[in-house]
């Protein structure tokens, strides 16, 4: 990935963009960055405008100042295309940037062209109790907060769980490299705005085109969400990729553009 460009304001946001045509937004997870993309603007940028962020508090983002309201990410979102001039997008989130783009989409419908949901969920029903959230919440920040270890030293732990049991060293390694980049304090923050976030999106509600991506080895969004999403919401397609777990388009990135392309080509 190259140098990035910059949304103006508070806190500054990082991007990259190459390409020319519809514009398409990629976002991360909350354990990534804009880099995690890296195969899929290559591949776009001949036929669309691709652009990764990173989202505030990662990468070369700035920090914030006070805690993280979930939508506060929907409020970037939209700071960026505006920068960028874009009427409407097709946006792209993994885990944690699915759930930005369907926030987004339930604020400002009319800014969307396409939605693709990718190894994410629609957020947390009643079933999960406030006591399991702050329980959640409280694991992960014990080896940070209490055993005083930074993202660099609890990466090489996570990443093996969250990749399929297949993933290649070099998936495992990026993984790795990305988690080491994390903001310590912003890393907290998302956590804590994402498990705590109430609304769960309105699936049946959505009147957009919609593709919904899983590994089928994904054990922390599995593929039984993702076809119950696809059931929700009208027309939505479906796309279970084999020998990928939670980062689909990192484990398997040809099999990832094949399905994004054919979808976002279905959309001109």
């Amino acid at each position: 990935m190259g140098a990035p460009s910059y949304v103006p304001g508070t806190p500054r946001l990082a991007y990259e963009a190459i390409g020319t045509g519809p514009t398409v937004v990629f976002m991360h997870g909350i354990g990534g960055n804009r880099t995690n993309w890296r195969e899929q603007l290559d591949a776009l940028a001949p036929e669309f405008r691709a652009v990764a962020w990173d989202a505030r508090g990662y990468g070369d983002s700035d920090d914030y100042e006070a805690a993280l309201a979930f939508p506060d990410f929907a409020a970037d979102l939209l700071r960026l295309l505006d920068h960028l001039g874009v009427a409407q997008a097709h946006l792209v989130g993994l885990s944690m940037g699915g759930r930005i783009a369907m926030d987004f989409y339930e604020a400002h419908p009319r800014r969307v062209a396409s939605l693709v949901l990718c190894d994410t969920f629609p957020g947390y029903d009643a079933s999960i109790t406030e006591e399991q959230r702050e329980k959640f919440i409280a694991s992960r920040r014990k080896p940070l907060v209490e055993d005083g270890k930074e993202p660099r030293d609890i990466a090489p732990l996570v990443a093996p769980t969250l990749l399929g049991k297949n993933a290649a060293p070099a998936a495992l390694q990026r993984l790795i490299d990305s988690m080491a980049m994390l903001h310590k304090e912003s890393y907290i923050k998302a956590i804590e705005a994402m498990t705590r976030y109430e609304p769960v999106a309105r699936l049946g509600e959505f009147r957009v085109p919609t593709l919904v991506v899983c590994g089928e080895e994904d054990r922390l969004t599995p593929p039984a969400i993702a076809r119950d999403m696809v059931a929700r919401i009208p027309d939505a397609r479906l796309a279970i990729l084999e020998r990928a777990g939670h980062l689909s388009n990192i484990e398997q990135p040809l099999a990832f553009n094949a399905v994004l392309l054919d979808f976002l080509r279905r959309q001109r």
